[in-house]
């Protein structure tokens, strides 16, 4: 791996493919993700070979127009994909492992129902456990932190909220009173948009409009709440697991009515 352009590439070439890839970038979006977008197909391409250097701080930062913070953060983003490795000193280099890319949700494509009811099946597995889990380790801690996330999503309704931050942060205080962290980056990982709401609206004028919604979920995350605080794990992995299925029947009832 010398970290040069293959040889068959003219000078010429290069030069225009590093032009491409150098050239100023447009506004909105985030610029540190337009910043991936571009190296990220670059090198899934082959355009940015196995080895190759990537350009430096300094050529992105004047090539792209962007600060240092921009292009550090997307390195740091490009390094986390497994695109690229990183060598003290030395640059960032398309790693051997490029092609091979790790599990990924778009975002983009959860706003359909089909996604959602996807993305509940894969939470009751994983979040199940995870209440069960959390009723045999949490702490006093712990589990008044779930408690408070519950109260906080319940006065976020009654004032006529949406809740989703709350909704959110209730599993999340779950999460983390399993102490194993691989529960918390996984609800990390799948981020705000696992709860449905956040890109399905459908629930404004139906029989079941939003309050009554958001009131019978309250009363699933309180029977959560209860078998953790019991330390019971078989109440507390049917519980969220019963909160998760009448979620997805739900969304079910939804697609059915659109159909």
């Amino acid at each position: 791996m010398t970290g040069q352009v293959p040889s068959s590439s003219s000078p010429g070439a290069a030069q225009r493919q590093r032009a491409r890839l150098l050239r100023p970038l447009g506004a909105p979006k985030s610029l540190s993700s337009e910043v991936v977008d571009r190296l990220a197909e670059q090198i899934m391409s082959g355009k940015l070979p196995v080895g190759a250097k990537l350009p430096s701080e300094q050529e992105m930062m004047k090539g792209m127009g962007v600060s240092r913070t921009v292009v550090r953060e997307a390195v740091a983003a490009l390094r986390a994909r497994g695109l690229v490795v990183t060598r003290q000193g030395a640059g960032a280099f398309v790693d051997s492992d490029a092609g091979r890319q790790p599990y990924a949700i778009d975002p983009e494509g959860l706003g359909s129902l089909a996604s959602v009811l996807d993305i509940l099946e894969l939470r009751m597995a994983v979040e199940a456990e995870a209440a069960a889990i959390a009723s045999e380790r949490a702490t006093a801690a712990h589990v008044k932190a779930i408690g408070e996330a519950h109260r906080v999503f319940s006065r976020a309704i009654a004032s006529g909220e949406g809740a989703i931050n709350e909704d959110f942060a209730f599993h999340q205080a779950i999460a983390a009173a399993t102490q194993n962290r691989r529960f918390a980056e996984f609800l990390d990982f799948l981020g705000r948009l696992i709860i449905p709401r956040q890109s399905i609206r459908s629930f404004e004028g139906t029989a079941e409009g939003p309050r009554q919604y958001l009131a019978r979920i309250a009363k699933e995350h309180e029977a959560i709440f209860q078998a953790i605080s019991a330390r019971s794990p078989k109440r507390a992995r049917d519980a969220m697991r019963g909160h998760l299925v009448k979620s997805r029947e739900r969304y079910r009832e939804l697609a059915s009515r659109s159909a």
